[in-house]
């Protein structure tokens, strides 16, 4: 069952806001739906609308009261009234506010219900680190040497994703106590969920965190650990500003303020130019990559370097160029692809008779690593 209640008050429909081109309720709605777990999902509403998300899923929906929609209404309530109308064993509450909970967290966590026969089931995020209430310390002696937080308990809070209950002890606890959202005197266990998946969004500055930490989990491939490279001797000198670079690889006409247009024909813009100097054209300029394009004269090119952080290509336009990297020569020409990998040094003249056009593809701020003449 996941609740989406219309009205929330921090964030002004919050379930429906779109995060990533998407509302944000589809991200848990997917995520249910891929464990492959469940006998039936529920979105639990108030507001027809999300009827219409649960149509476009396939998956059902269960409009509750409007009393219990407001600000003042507690889980144990809707839960309660959803458990009194909605037939079946176990409940499993999945809220639409944390966007990065997986498939494999929902279903190792609704596997350990059933293994475990727990009455009620609480998803935890562990601080292992000096924590306080109220200002007196929970996990650690202030008349205590120092003591390294990898040594320490961890401190578990709620992550409150995920929560589940039998439909027997819910009903019970509310019976004797009135309330049943922690488990009460009932068999209860605490399931850990690390990393993105404990991202709850509450407020404007969660959602940009969501955003980032999403678009980031789906464009990247696997995470790839990466360590400070040292520079391969010490007379090197760093650039990184591309239009003095540009500048410095003795470019004369340079133009960094027609990027990023709809469309652009290269035919057009090499034969605009004044190929009797140097020039270069940036085309795309994108948090994600650049792409320009370069013309030199024979006997032009840019300075040895290399890059310890990027790899980059060019895509071979005109003329004839040498190509040296490592220490190796190639001889490239209209329609070759050249790939320079991070960390391997290289360079580029133009030769032949006439302009050689280039289009340099790699990404803004790029550190460029220039070895020193001794």
């Amino acid at each position: 069952m996941i609740p989406a209640r219309l009205g929330s008050q921090r964030i002004k429909k919050k379930n429906l806001c779109l995060l990533n081109g998407k509302p944000l309720i589809t991200y848990s709605l997917e995520a249910a739906l891929s464990s492959n777990i469940f006998d039936d999902i529920y979105i639990n509403s108030e507001a027809e609308i999300f009827g219409e998300i649960a149509d476009q899923y396939e998956v059902e929906f269960y409009r509750r009261p409007k009393h219990l929609a407001s600000n003042k209404t507690i889980n144990d309530e809707f839960a309660y009234d959803f458990i009194k109308n909605v037939p079946g064993d176990i409940l499993v509450q999945l809220l639409p506010t944390s966007p990065l909970i997986t498939p494999e967290e929902i279903k190792g966590f609704v596997s350990e219900m059933i293994a475990k026969d727990y009455d009620t089931l609480v998803s935890v995020e562990n601080h292992q680190i000096a924590c306080l209430r109220e200002g007196k310390p929970i996990n650690f002696n202030l008349l205590e040497p120092h003591k390294s937080s990898q040594n320490m308990t961890p401190v578990q809070s709620y992550a409150t994703v995920l929560m589940a209950w039998t439909y027997s002890s819910f009903k019970q606890h509310m019976k004797n106590y009135g309330c049943a959202y922690y488990g009460s005197d009932g068999k209860t266990g605490y399931y850990v969920l690390k990393g993105l998946s404990t991202i709850d969004i509450d407020n404007e500055s969660d959602f940009e965190l969501a955003e980032v930490a999403l678009t980031s989990r789906i464009k990247s491939h696997k995470f790839e650990r990466k360590y400070y490279t040292p520079k391969k001797n010490r007379n090197e000198r760093e650039e990184i500003d591309v239009p003095e670079i540009m500048k410095k690889d003795s470019v004369v006409c340079r133009d960094f303020k027609h990027e990023n247009l709809p469309l652009v024909k290269i035919e057009e813009i090499i034969d605009s130019k004044d190929n009797s100097r140097s020039w270069c054209h940036r085309i795309i300029n994108t948090e994600n990559n650049s792409a320009t394009l370069i013309s030199q004269l024979p006997g032009e090119g840019n300075r040895l370097h290399y890059h310890p952080n990027w790899n980059e290509w060019w895509y071979i336009l005109k003329g004839e160029w040498e190509w040296e990297i490592e220490g190796e020569t190639y001889i490239v020409k209209k329609g070759n692809v050249v790939f320079i990998e991070k960390n391997k040094l290289h360079k580029i003249t133009a030769i032949g008779n006439e302009p050689a056009v280039r289009l340099a593809v790699s990404r803004d701020l790029v550190s460029h690593v220039y070895p020193e003449k001794e």
